[in-house]
């Protein structure tokens, strides 16, 4: 995203950001945002992504060898739940049980596609929505100052109501931490708050009902509201955060010393996501509008104070990264209207200067993609595989992979402007899904850890939940008549 200084850009979003934006005149030339069952999937490529990536994720996710074999020397590609069932109470496996991979193999192929049913509708856009890691809890950002956390085991019960302190603009990222105590809001400022949501108040209001601690990310010779923070992560151990900012720096604070402990000149423009490459929390990815993905290993930073490698391959800026937690690939989400497959060990040293391919004015937040750009590709890609088809516009739209439990992370899947949610098989590239509902930007979704579950949240306010079909649930009714206002540029 662009920052500019706050007398002007505050001015300038005026009081209509705070409102719903529906526009139910939306047309672009390249999408719709309405669609059916019936809508025919749309691959980015014509042949499965040949690459060790494609391999370990079919490995996550296909079954046995014994219960794959139809005739000797023959096997099937997928293997029917029954077929599983049955290997499994005739030990064909010798181990009793399923194992990851066929577990997975049964579990993929349930998409969260039915629906949706309603989680809750506020009269303000939502920013984010994230499911806890183990899935019991799920935490719903609005632009109107809340922040709400529902108890996902509990019938979606609410379990705290935060009133956000110091709020800028909106809430633009939040992070549970790994024990679930405690859940970070970021804003367009500097200071990142802390609660603990598992105190016995529902009610959380700033400083009113509740202490919510503020974090100082500036350093001692910057004065007052110098930069904002566009994403904020916990560390596994849930001792440091790490963030990316306005003023293209990424930083780590230590939560128990209560100071910052890194910052890193890391970009020439806002860095708009960070998040760390596996458990160990050594390397931190990094994702700005100056087009790089960067990776950092904090081993070596202070010694070098330089990236460890930079990957090119967007042609706009990146909106959002999700790493898949081994230390070795991630995903990005760009405004080139892509979501770009990484593998950091064919990472380069120095971004390579190329001839410019860009020859025309553009801005994504207000813009829609120029037609000329849609199959223009970067002279040094170093992406492993492109995914294409859905639109990210306005906002920073975010993208993940599927859960590694329930799916082998064998799909990707992304919110998008044309107000849909977009699943794609990771190997092939293919759409595999569309949701469609919201009247609205789909700026964040989530997939639940375990279940077939995924929750959207959308600029119309919504939070809906979709479901795999024949869980027997009965869908909340949705309320049609509440007000609606549409965003006026």
């Amino acid at each position: 995203m662009f920052f500019r200084a706050w007398n002007t850009a505050i001015g300038d979003m005026g009081y209509a950001l705070s409102r719903l934006e529906i526009d139910p005149d939306y047309s672009d030339s390249e999408s719709s945002p309405v669609g059916d069952e019936n809508d025919s999937p749309r691959s980015s490529s014509q042949n499965d992504l040949d690459h060790e990536v494609a391999q370990l994720t079919k490995m996550r996710s296909a079954p046995h060898k014994r219960l794959k074999r139809v005739l000797p020397r023959r096997e099937e590609v997928t293997v029917s739940p029954v077929k599983m069932l049955m290997g499994r109470e005739g030990n064909y496996s010798g181990r009793g049980r399923f194992s990851a991979a066929d577990r997975c193999h049964i579990l993929n192929k349930y998409l969260p596609v039915k629906g949706p049913s309603i989680v809750d509708q506020l009269t303000t856009r939502a920013y984010v929505s994230q499911f806890s890691n183990d899935g019991s809890l799920f935490v719903a950002a609005f632009q109107g100052s809340h922040i709400k956390v529902y108890n996902a085991e509990m019938g979606w019960k609410l379990q705290k109501n935060i009133v956000a302190k110091s709020l800028r603009w909106t809430v633009t990222d939040t992070a549970l931490s790994p024990d679930k105590r405690f859940l970070v809001y970021a804003t367009m400022s500097p200071i990142v708050n802390i609660v603990n949501i598992g105190s016995a108040v529902t009610e959380s209001h700033a400083n009113v009902t509740e202490i919510h601690e503020g974090l100082d990310f500036s350093s001692d010779d910057e004065v007052g509201y110098s930069f904002g923070i566009f994403s904020v992560k916990f560390s596994n151990d849930g001792r440091e955060l790490v963030a990316g900012s306005s003023d293209d720096s990424i930083y780590v604070y230590d939560i128990e010393a209560s100071k910052l402990s890194l910052r890193i000149q890391a970009h020439t423009s806002d860095v708009n996501s960070v998040c760390f490459a596996d458990e160990a929390s050594h390397l931190i990815y990094s994702g700005s509008d100056d087009n790089l993905c960067k990776v950092w290993d904090r081993r070596c930073l202070r010694s070098r104070g330089k990236p460890a490698g930079i990957l090119m391959g967007h042609l706009e800026g990146i909106t959002f990264l999700d790493s898949r937690n081994d230390g070795r690939y991630f995903i990005s989400n760009g405004k080139d209207q892509t979501i770009k497959l990484w593998d950091i060990r064919k990472m380069s040293s120095n971004a390579t200067r190329t001839p410019a391919y860009r020859n025309y004015e553009w801005d994504y937040r207000w813009m829609d993609y120029p037609l000329r750009a849609r199959n223009v590709k970067h002279p040094c890609d170093q992406s492993v595989s492109t995914y294409k088809g859905h639109s990210v516009l306005r906002t920073l739209i975010r993208c993940y992979f599927s859960p590694e439990y329930s799916t082998g992370q064998k799909y990707i899947y992304t919110g998008s402007h044309d107000y849909c949610v977009y699943i794609y098989d990771l190997v092939s590239g293919a759409q595999v899904a569309k949701l469609v509902h919201h009247r609205s930007t789909v700026r964040d979704c989530s997939w639940h850890p375990h279940y077939p579950t995924l929750v959207s949240s959308s600029f119309d306010g919504d939070i809906v939940k979709w479901e795999f079909p024949g869980n027997g649930e009965n869908p909340i009714p949705m309320n049609n008549n509440r007000p609606r206002r549409r965003h006026i540029e």
